[in-house]
């Protein structure tokens, strides 16, 4: 069986991730995860510490999104699934446009989230091959895909 690589999108509020990465560890799939920069000062700090300071903010955030742009990217590109989360709290411009990006490279998508974001999120999940409400869904999607057997 060949490994798989498959990145994780979108919040970072909650352990959605570790829950994917836990499950498909205990069943000994052949996953290799990755994602963006979870540490949400550094991805937003990255651009000027590595770059030099900026007196605008746009020019702040410009600089941050295009460095942590070529993490995404190339682990994007790289990538065999595509999971996008999407929480309820706060607006996910960022993982809008990861699903869009995903979608437009012709990557398998699997969008995440709570039924209650259905209606806004719909277009979005046309996109997805598959939509979960929940990790243990995704972690069962990527089981059957990569076994080829399903557990009734």
């Amino acid at each position: 069986m060949s490994n798989w690589n498959v990145y994780l999108s979108g919040e970072i509020h909650t352990d959605w991730r570790d829950r994917i990465m836990e499950g498909a560890k205990a069943l000994g799939l052949p996953v290799t995860f990755s994602a963006p920069v979870t540490d949400h000062d550094a991805s937003d700090d990255c651009g000027t510490v590595i770059l030099g300071d900026e007196n605008s903010k746009f020019w702040y955030d410009h600089k941050g999104a295009k460095v942590n742009a070529i993490r995404t990217r190339t682990l994007m590109e790289k990538a065999d699934i595509v999971v996008v989360r999407f929480g309820d709290k706060y607006k996910q411009w960022n993982a809008a446009f990861d699903a869009g990006y995903a979608s437009a490279l012709g990557k398998s998508l699997i969008v995440l989230h709570d039924p209650s974001l259905t209606h806004p999120l719909k277009e979005v999940d046309a996109a997805a091959l598959a939509v979960a409400e929940t990790s243990e869904q995704v972690v069962d999607i990527l089981k059957y895909v990569i076994q080829g057997r399903l557990d009734r």
